[in-house]
């Protein structure tokens, strides 16, 4: 249930260091407590919502609640169950969205997530790998310990990618199960995997492999790959081409060719209330500059790198403020309405699917789910 709202109104200054200041009002309306899910302690999701909180706080008097949790059910279900307000998520939304992958179980199934914003740095999705177990190309990790984060398909699948990149499976490699993205990175540190997902290549996960004797260096995803490339899409389909220039040993000089998608996604449910969803994209969007003085990374929020064509469906809360920032634009809109109507045909042949148990469920599912887009002229993108 959430807190009774308050109004602050805040007066920001504008062009203060020129000669003459001018000032902006801007009013923001949130409970006076707001909670998110994020991912574990140590993640970049994690440090954005802390600063993204701090900020808060000192602009409004608003109190971020962060809680991490260690995979994509923990974070999402509170959601749409109404016990959180917002996740700041990763990938996993996607899937969840789709009901795909380990969202294809009877007690789960397709979830109607929406989003608010991202953030989209300069940085990627990248695997980070132990410099000593000399892994040049994604075909080297033949062979090589890489982490199975239980219970995040997000996880599962980002690592399958680079896999596929090199023309692998994970009948190639051996399978290190681990509890959590944070337990992924130990498991590197302490020479009982020998690469993992960062994220982004500003993760502050990546810091101690980097200092430690392991030491650590980033896998490119060459752009001219072509045919690795299409493999890679084939697994994780919102995965786009990317150059890092921020990260552990990047620079616009030292830049980095890879992939990636917007990370942290801000996410909501669907009934959340549209006043709540529009002041807390005002609130972090005003207040980008301040939280990203103490988190650099956290620039990726700022307004002009919004990816309003993503994979995933805009809250009506967040569509009202960004149409009052003059960036929601007819073709946002139009994809917006598309990903709606793909949500409400997965979701109603989820409802539609009467018996939801037996070995043979997920099968059944993604046939029942597959048939429907397809009826509907959609690319079912998963069969399996």
């Amino acid at each position: 249930m959430l807190s009774k709202s308050m109004r602050v109104t805040t007066v920001t200054a504008i062009g203060w260091l020129l000669a003459g200041a001018a000032f902006a009002a801007n009013e923001v309306e949130l409970p006076k407590t707001v909670s998110w899910t994020a991912y574990n302690v140590g993640s970049t999701g994690y440090s954005h919502s802390v600063a993204i909180g701090k900020a808060l706080q000192d602009a409004y008097g608003v109190t971020l609640r962060v809680v991490p949790a260690k995979n994509d059910v923990s974070r999402v279900l509170p959601v749409m169950k109404g016990q959180i307000d917002f996740s700041a998520a990763g990938s996993g939304v996607f899937y969840a969205a789709e009901g795909v992958l380990g969202w294809a179980k009877p007690e789960l199934g397709p979830q109607q997530l929406q989003m608010v914003m991202s953030a989209s740095g300069k940085n990627c999705l990248a695997l980070g790998t132990a410099t000593d177990a000399d892994i040049k190309t994604a075909a080297d990790l033949k062979g090589k310990r890489l982490p199975w984060v239980i219970g995040s398909p997000a996880l599962q699948t980002n690592v399958t990618a680079f896999l596929a990149f090199g023309g692998l499976t994970w009948d190639d490699v051996e399978r290190v199960d681990v509890s959590g993205f944070d337990a992924a990175w130990k498991a590197v540190l302490n020479n009982q995997a020998d690469a993992m997902t960062s994220f982004t290549t500003s993760s502050g996960s990546i810091a101690e492999l980097g200092a430690s004797p392991r030491g650590l260096s980033w896998l490119s995803t060459p752009h001219n790959e072509t045919e690795n490339w299409a493999r890679m899409q084939a697994v994780a389909p919102h995965m786009a081409k990317r150059v890092a220039t921020i990260g552990l040993d990047l620079s616009a000089d030292n830049p980095l060719e890879c992939g990636g998608f917007p990370y942290p996604i801000l996410v909501t449910a669907p009934d959340r209330d549209a006043t709540v969803v529009q002041n807390m994209a005002m609130g972090v969007s005003d207040q980008v500059a301040n939280f990203a003085a103490a988190e650099p990374s956290a620039s990726g929020w700022a307004d002009g790198r919004q990816n309003f064509q993503w994979v995933l469906p805009y809250h009506e809360g967040a569509v009202a403020f960004w149409k009052s920032k003059g960036l929601w634009t007819d073709e946002a809109e139009a994809h917006n309405q598309e990903l709606l109507k793909r949500q409400d045909i997965i979701a109603a042949a989820w409802s539609g699917m009467a018996d939801k148990g037996g070995d043979d469920f997920k099968d059944r599912w993604m046939a029942i789910r597959g048939k429907a887009l397809t009826d509907a002229g959609l690319a079912p993108v998963w069969t399996k």
